[in-house]
């Protein structure tokens, strides 16, 4: 089971103490039980992979070696505890992978146990950029990102990443997946930029991700479209 964990902060101390977080909250993490991988990522003010920085928005990112309960983990954790209590509003999505390719970390940190897609569809995609490449992949990032803003399919999208401009990472949730596979496949920004991308292997590293939604706690002001989903769909 996979956990996407959201954290918006809006007091400058509280943004201040989110940041130092990304460093000291490694030890923190690195002792939890049944946490066998995880990042924190820091966001962008873009609507996917964006080179500028938003200081109010964190995430962690965490792959449990069992399905069992990670909800009472999380709400005991001391961690994420105080990220909570810090945040100005947080939401973790519970996410059961059902494909993914490629590698983080030099990891594959996602196994697939059912490959059926049953509802929303959430994508994960993350790359690090080649030194000699950065210049390149920005150009088309701001096509994209404007380009993803526009669909009104999509239900939700934020931008992460582990270190800025190199180690970007995009979150989308999606209807179904037949409208996200329209927006990859006939979208001209973005097929251009992954041809872009394979002809001139920009990528040192990268990975794909698609999960099942089981779960949303707590709340997110952007996340109303989806829980009328799943309602519907219940």
């Amino acid at each position: 089971m996979v956990t996407l964990s959201l954290f918006r902060f809006e007091k400058p101390h509280h943004k201040l103490w989110a940041f130092v977080m990304m460093g000291l909250a490694r030890p923190l993490l690195h002792l939890m039980p049944n946490l066998i991988f995880w990042k924190l990522l820091g966001s962008g003010t873009g609507e996917g992979f964006t080179p500028k920085p938003n200081w109010g928005v964190y995430a962690i990112l965490c792959v449990w070696q069992e399905p069992t309960n990670i909800e009472k983990t999380l709400k005991e954790s001391r961690v994420f505890r105080r990220y909570r209590k810090m945040a100005a509003e947080s939401v973790t999505i519970h996410l059961d992978p059902c494909a993914t390719r490629g590698k983080w970390s030099g990891q594959t940190p996602f196994r697939v146990k059912s490959k059926r897609d049953t509802g929303p569809v959430a994508v994960l995609t993350r790359a690090t950029l080649r030194w000699n490449a950065m210049l390149q992949f920005w150009k088309q990032s701001p096509a994209i990102s404007t380009k993803i803003g526009m669909n009104e399919d999509v239900l939700f999208k934020i931008g992460l990443g582990e270190v800025p401009l190199r180690q970007q990472l995009t979150f989308s949730i999606w209807p179904d997946i037949k409208q996200m596979s329209e927006f990859a496949h006939q979208s001209d920004p973005h097929r251009s930029a992954i041809q872009k991308v394979r002809q001139g292997d920009w990528f040192k590293e990268e990975l794909y991700a698609r999960f099942n939604i089981t779960a949303i706690d707590g709340h997110w002001s952007a996340f109303g479209t989806i829980r009328k989903k799943e309602e519907t769909n219940e």
